[in-house]
């Protein structure tokens, strides 16, 4: 027979009580609710990040106020690796060499669009001479994952409202990749017209992708226009990435009286409602004004020409005029950087008149502050970046930055964050 253990007293049962007491109240309990998003971004400040396309690197700044530099990033850490990789390949360095001489401007494109995960630790990039796409740890500045674009270039990006993938225009393969933005996995891909190149996510869940066709020839005169290659906007389900509209802005055009307009549709931007869609288009010093809803261009505006911008079209970089569009968040007011003509302007949208020239050398990318106040264009030609007020269209910062800045995006990074260190 087993023998039965001695009752613990009562003194002793209390204290035995009082020390499981004491263990549940500093368990976590199953029915707190977890952190929500918004304390966990709490912890996070918004920055802007400025691709130094030349350079590959990425330059940190405030997001608003004074725009203040707060580090920078190198994000070609595996630089010596992938021209051992490009060297030992004769079709994609022909290729590697062709991007240096032809969108390049005579230089490597080490940068062109960068977004940051959703917790602000990692700052995704698109390599346009590398073909590729890496996500670059902001505490360390290694490569947490890298994604090879099918082709030899990588270009335009654009993050989907949630923050959780992003898309990768594939230049030289038509074709736009979806990522999940954290691990760098494939979601899925669908195909483009000829060099597809800005993207967009859209409110309604699509995602559209503007292809461009062939800028890197001299054959610019209008009547070898034909030459340029199938240049088409691809609207595709977020979410299935089915291809579920073409729109041909060469129909749209010849429909509102303007065949004298290449049909390349560059840098794009919706107002805040989604209902039109603004973008300028090849050779073009001026924007057009699309309607969603009825499919067709209601109304397009030139803007000032500079007498010393040159009229040889072979001239302008990659066959743009103007290259560059931001909205207000009120969607009042448009932001246009005039890249050949040197300036940037504020645009009254219900009268599409614009307001001063601020000159600006070869603006590249015109974006939005964090406080919605501002336009920040970035000055390729110059190596800064210039905000600009949508309430007056005058001039209110300026900071330099690397070698030919192009796209400026809004971040987030830890509060407290220092820049890795350099190499």
């Amino acid at each position: 027979m087993t023998p039965v253990p001695p009752r613990p007293s009562r003194s002793r049962r209390r204290a035995v009580l009082a020390a499981l007491a004491a263990l549940a109240l500093a368990a976590p309990s199953p029915l707190v609710a977890a952190p929500t998003p918004a304390a966990a971004a709490a912890a996070l400040q918004e920055v802007m990040f400025v691709g130094n396309n030349w350079d590959g690197t990425a330059d940190v700044i405030r997001s608003r106020g004074d725009y203040a530099r707060l580090g920078r990033i190198n994000v070609i850490p595996d630089r010596a690796a992938r021209l051992r990789e490009i060297y030992l390949n004769p079709i994609r360095l022909a290729f590697f060499l062709g991007i240096r001489q032809g969108p390049g401007e005579g230089h490597d494109q080490f940068v062109d669009d960068m977004y940051t995960t959703p917790d602000g630790t990692a700052l995704v990039v698109s390599r346009p001479s590398f073909a590729d796409v890496v996500s670059i740890d902001l505490a360390t500045g290694a490569i947490r994952w890298r994604f090879p674009v099918s082709g030899y270039r990588a270009d335009h990006m654009a993050v989907s409202p949630d923050g959780t993938r992003v898309a990768v225009s594939a230049s030289t393969s038509n074709t736009v990749h979806v990522l999940d933005i954290r691990t760098g996995a494939q979601l899925g891909s669908f195909g483009t017209g000829d060099k597809p190149h800005e993207n967009a996510f859209t409110r309604d869940g699509r995602l559209w992708n503007m292809s461009i066709g062939e800028v890197n020839t001299d054959l610019d005169a209008p009547w070898l226009d034909w030459t340029k290659g199938d240049r088409r906007i691809t609207v595709a389900d977020a979410t299935t990435y089915q291809v579920v509209k073409v729109i041909d802005m060469r129909d749209r055009l010849d429909a509102a009286g303007r065949r004298d307009l290449s049909d390349a549709v560059r840098p794009a931007v919706f107002t805040p409602d989604g209902g039109t869609l603004y973008f300028q288009v090849s050779f073009f010093n001026g924007l057009v004004e699309y309607d969603v809803a009825t499919d067709r261009i209601t109304r397009v505006v030139t803007l000032p020409k500079n007498p010393a911008t040159s009229d040889d079209r072979t001239t302008w970089v990659n066959d743009s005029r103007h290259h560059g569009l931001s909205v207000s968040p009120d969607g009042t007011r448009l932001c246009v950087a005039g890249t050949m003509d040197d300036y940037a302007t504020v645009v009254d949208r219900a009268t599409l008149r614009e307001g001063p020239l601020v000159p600006a050398s070869k603006p590249y990318w015109a974006t939005v502050s964090g406080d919605g106040r501002d336009c920040v264009i970035s000055e390729s030609g110059a190596d800064r970046v210039t905000a600009i007020t949508f309430a007056t269209g005058q001039k209110v910062a300026s900071v330099p930055v690397g070698d030919h800045p192009q796209r400026v995006r809004i971040g987030q990074l830890p509060e407290g964050w220092t820049p890795p260190p350099a190499g």
